[in-house]
């Protein structure tokens, strides 16, 4: 399905109209599109299918996936069971980082994402520029990014091969010069400090819900529901399985389902992707030090451990990453932290942030992510339904790249691919977890450019069958 010049222009000008005539304010719709409930089904077309795409999961990489179709001329659904930005999705977290640091990345990904984080910076502000100002929300805070290390690694030396290339500003601090703007780091044995000036912090949940608020505010339809696969029949797929046991039918479809791939397409997926856990802690400062509070300090990386200062408003509290819990089941997972989790939280923090050995622990958080084997991104067609795109392998860095990410995978949904050379490097990964060690790589452990020794994947829960049992399992090994 291709969207002509035609039909963006009637949708395009359909919404200006609106803006000129004054009949809603883009304010009030997205206020209004943010605050409408998604608990009724949309009526299953009789015959002809009721979208052009129908996007499954409301996370950062379908959320801005289903707008930037919208907003290409596409009638886009959007379906996700627990809502934008909900406790259990790999975006429902408080805050995400956004930097261009990926030197652990082997060539050319390592370019490629730090380009695209670039770009993604822009337009996470353009973002608040536009739909930020309208909803008088702020979601992108750009305080820059320090990386801390006892001396060239090739995690370092790599990064600052990809900004020299790539022309993005940075600086190699002194660690005196590091104490001075930023008292508050215990940077014993560390001897080197990288700063990215552009870098920040996204609001995370807050961002998913808005995204899709202006995606329901531009025309687009959203609903709360598990969605699964049906067989392939001439090779494409006709019908999603709703939870309701409503069969959906439309052109296209696209999966953006985060950790629950394996679950989903347990034959194609499950012997190559890792969803393990990270835990979050948020400290709160003492009453009146504003040295950890949003533009004060930077976001940090030391080795295996990253955090960035409280926001401004509702403050949710100082962040502090540090490796998760193994793969269990998404929709059931234990979010709680364990004591040995809380403990190794505390400790780093009265280390490495003395000024906070006290600070009381406001609040904690654990979110799966996706490791696929390709340790790349994945977007690509299913292999035996040419109408079903898949799109996810986050890698535990997917969030900050959501902007771009929605328009890459949009731009190919919709025949207009403007990076074709990305196409092979995002397929789906041929490798399995028995080939590739578990260690390192991306956010493994919250730290960048760490190697971790290889463990054994442990054994996946049962994955349950949904309501119409033959209708599905159309992915192969």
């Amino acid at each position: 399905m291709t969207i002509d010049r035609r039909g963006f222009l009637k949708v395009a000008g359909l919404q200006a109209g609106l803006i000129a005539a004054g009949a809603k304010s883009l304010e009030a719709a997205a206020v209004e599109a943010v605050h409408t409930p998604d608990v009724a089904a949309p009526a299953v077309s009789k015959g002809r299918a009721a979208y052009d795409v129908v996007v499954i999961g409301a996370g950062c990489w379908g959320g801005w996936t289903a707008l930037n179709l919208q907003k290409s001329g596409a009638k886009v659904l959007l379906i996700d069971e627990w809502g934008p930005g909900n406790a259990r999705s790999t975006s429902g977290d408080e805050t995400r980082g956004v930097r261009s640091s990926y030197g652990d990345h082997v060539a050319p990904a390592g370019e490629v994402w730090a380009r695209w984080a670039r770009r993604a910076m822009t337009k996470w502000l353009e973002f608040d520029a536009t739909w930020g100002k309208e909803m008088r929300i702020q979601h992108f805070y750009p305080c820059g990014d320090l990386i801390f290390r006892a001396g060239p690694e090739p995690f370092t030396t790599h990064t600052r091969e990809n900004w020299d290339k790539l022309k993005i500003p940075y600086e190699v601090l002194p660690i005196e010069e590091v104490h001075y703007r930023w008292p508050v780091y215990n940077l014993k044995d560390m001897k080197l400090a990288l700063y990215e000036p552009d870098a920040g912090v996204v609001r995370a949940r807050r961002s998913c819900e808005s995204v899709a608020g202006v995606f329901k505010s531009l025309g687009g339809k959203m609903l709360l529901s598990r969605a699964w696969p049906t067989m392939a029949a001439n090779g494409k797929m006709k019908q999603l399985q709703l939870s309701n046991g409503d069969l959906l039918e439309a052109p296209t479809f696209v999966f953006a389902l985060g950790p629950w791939f394996p679950k989903v397409f347990p034959d194609l997926m499950g012997k190559r992707m890792r969803t393990p856990m990270g835990n979050v802690g948020y400290f709160g400062a003492p009453s009146g030090d504003q040295r950890f509070t949003f533009p004060n300090l930077p976001t940090w990386n030391y080795p295996g451990v990253t955090g960035w200062p409280q926001l401004p408003d509702d403050n949710s509290g100082f962040r502090v990453r540090t490796g998760g819990g193994t793969e269990t089941d998404p929709d059931t997972s234990n979010r709680w932290l364990s004591e040995e989790s809380t403990k190794r939280l505390k400790d780093f923090v009265a280390n490495k942030f003395p000024a906070l050995a006290r600070a009381p622990l406001l609040r904690t958080h654990s979110c799966h992510y996706e490791l696929g084997t390709s340790r790349n991104f994945m977007v690509d067609k299913h292999p035996q339904m040419e109408n079903v795109w898949l799109a996810g392998s986050g890698q535990a860095e997917g969030f900050k790249f959501g902007p771009v990410i929605g328009e890459y995978i949009a731009n190919r949904v919709l025949g207009h691919d403007q990076e074709p050379e990305l196409a092979a490097q995002y397929k789906i990964p041929t490798q399995t977890i028995a080939d590739v060690p578990a260690g390192g790589r991306g956010g493994q452990g919250g730290g960048r450019g760490q190697t971790g020794q290889p463990t054994p994947a442990p054994a996946r829960p049962p994955v349950p069958k949904p309501p119409l049992d033959g209708e599905l399992d159309a992915e192969v090994a």
